[in-house]
This record gives C-alpha cells, structure tokens and sequence, in this order.
C-alpha cells in the first residue's frame, strides 16, 4: 500500500497566474484555485501543477548549472512542428541548445525548460 497518494508538481516562478495561464493552455487543463502567490492547475483525471510566487525568482540556466533547471516538463505531442508554433504563440522560447532529434527544447515564460517529446 503507498503511504502517499496524487502528487502535485510545484513550480516556482515569479508570476504563478502567468504562468498557469501559460501551462493551463497548453495541457487543456484548468485553474482550480488562485491567490496572489499560489495557482493550482487541474488535469480531468486528477493530475495537478502548483505554481508558487517566488520573491527575487532567478530563472534557470540550462544546460548549465550556475542557476539549476530547478524542474522541467515532458510533454508528448503528435507533432512537433504543429507543438512548436503553438508553443511559441503561447509565449515559450525555443532554446538553442537542441540535444536531440524526438523532442525538442523551449523555456517556458519564467525560464524553465521543457521538452515536446515526439508520441
């Protein structure tokens, strides 16, 4: 038997309302709960992301690691070309450091990676 049960991932950033907009959209998924430093992000099968409103935010550095990724996403998209477009029209920047050839490499508003992994 576990002893926990429906984790949630928490991401700090500086804006969380932004930023769950931005993820929001993405997944198709909707804001639960909001306060000024806390947006909770529900998926229909009861998967969820916090964002949480970090005084001072320092985005990350990736592929270094002076400012860690802190976290990243892997989201799976039939396909990556049509997933690139609408990621950047949702505000996602594509990072220059492309590692591989199934997915591909953005930062999100606040600067975290995440990557569309080819279905």
């Amino acid at each position: 038997m576990a002893i926990a049960r429906t984790p949630s991932l928490v991401i700090d950033c500086p804006d969380p309302a932004a930023l769950a907009r931005f993820y929001g959209t993405l997944l198709d998924w909707r804001v639960e709960e909001e306060a000024p430093d806390w947006v909770e992000l529900h998926g229909e099968d009861g998967r969820r992301i916090d964002f949480q409103g970090v005084p001072d935010y320092r985005a990350p550095e990736w592929p270094g690691q002076e400012h860690p990724q802190q976290m990243h996403l892997d989201v799976v998209v039939d396909d990556l070309d049509a997933a690139e477009q609408a990621v950047i029209g949702l505000g996602a920047t594509k990072h220059e450091h492309q590692p591989g050839t199934t997915f591909r490499v953005f930062l999100d508003p606040a600067g975290h990676p995440f990557c569309l992994c080819q279905a």
